[in-house]
């Protein structure tokens, strides 16, 4: 296998970085590139069960600046990490890095810059992040996946190439019906990773409460924390409400086939998956996000007709009413169906093909 041939992914995490960059693996792969995928800890618990990728873990950490002791051992952290992301491209040799955004591609990236290696970055919000922002001005291209991302300075603007959501291939080849969608009934499936799944679990039940108070037809998918599934089921079997509780899924798109609306966080990953498979949702943004990027995730799709948006300070006086609403009126699911069929991201990594094998064909 040549250099050329050879691309690193630096990725860690949240589930909303890693499974981007697990297809992205996948694909590069399939195509007879050479791939190795660097991962933490806490991204590693998403691929358990994996065994098609090669994985190498490092210790990630992103700059905790609460008190002096966390602050200088997250320092510790990255400085660590870098060297050890040095030994790994030293023996590695790739072409191009491929920066997954976060904290967990930025000692990797650091590394790359070191050792002048070529790498892009990629960021799938509606604003850049901050590891992002500052490898911008070394990295040969920054991946977006809508144009009308925010904070890039006017003079990187020729280093934006606009791809897409990069989500999974399964994903992209999800036949569903929409011509014929029928809404009988309120079938809710509940995505609430570690960001999400506690105010989830103890806000919503309520809110499903008052709907089979209404006499509305509701079942609920609801994902949560393994501490949380006895809770949750003994809520919903006392309200005799039909249920199914789960912690995780690789098969997420089992459950898109079962629901018709979702409730979410805003991260892009998860939103660009929704709109793909042609799912209505309502997002709730982490209001603790960095920069606030899941409320600029959520305008954007909102403003784009793809789904609705509830704030978290406003789950419980406006939640119930929205869902009503949406049940009673099923143009509102049909304007959303109608929004989303005229977005795909089909071309997703033909997108990425051209554009990586035109860096690594580069000189410079």
């Amino acid at each position: 296998m040549t250099r050329k041939n050879k691309i690193l992914i630096a990725t860690g995490g949240t589930g909303g970085h890693v499974f981007p960059a697990y297809s992205l693996a996948k694909h590069l792969i399939k195509n007879k590139y050479d791939v190795k995928l660097t991962i933490d800890n806490r991204g590693l618990k998403y691929l358990k069960g994996y065994s098609d990728i090669s994985f190498i873990k490092i210790p990630l950490s992103p700059l905790i600046k609460k008190n002096i002791f966390n602050f200088l051992f997250s320092i510790f952290i990255i400085i660590f990490s870098t060297f050890r992301s040095l030994i790994i491209l030293i023996f590695f040799r790739p072409s191009i890095v491929f920066g997954m955004g976060g904290y967990s591609s930025f000692p990797v990236c650091i590394a790359a810059i070191i050792l002048r290696i070529k790498f892009v970055i990629y960021e799938n919000n509606l604003v850049i992040g901050k590891a992002n922002k500052y490898l911008l001005p070394f990295a040969k291209k920054i991946f977006v996946s809508y144009n009308e991302l925010q904070g890039i300075p006017k003079k990187y603007n020729d280093k934006v190439c606009e791809i897409g959501n990069i989500v999974r291939e399964e994903i992209i080849n999800l036949n569903k019906d929409i011509e014929n969608n029928v809404f009988d009934g309120i079938k809710i499936l509940v995505l609430g990773g570690s960001q999400a799944a506690k105010i989830f679990a103890n806000k919503l039940p309520a809110i499903f409460e008052k709907i089979k108070n209404s006499k509305i037809p509701i079942k609920v998918y609801q994902q949560c924390l393994n501490e949380q599934s006895e809770y949750l089921s003994k809520f919903y079997k006392k309200l005799k409400i039909n249920y199914e509780i789960f912690n995780f899924s690789n098969n997420i798109t089992d459950y898109y086939s079962k629901t018709n609306l979702v409730i979410t966080r805003s991260g892009a990953s998860v939103l660009g998956e929704l709109i793909n498979c042609k799912m209505p949702f309502i997002s709730i943004p982490l209001p603790t996000s960095t920069d606030n990027h899941q409320l600029k995730n959520a305008l954007y799709y909102e403003k784009k007709g793809y789904g609705y948006l509830v704030q978290e300070k406003n789950i419980d006086n406006q939640l119930y009413d929205l869902i009503i609403t949406i049940f009673k009126d099923e143009s509102l699911i049909k304007n959303i169906l109608i929004n989303q069929g005229q977005y795909s991201d089909k071309n997703i990594f033909k997108n990425i093909n051209n554009n990586m094998e035109k860096i690594i064909d580069e000189k410079n």
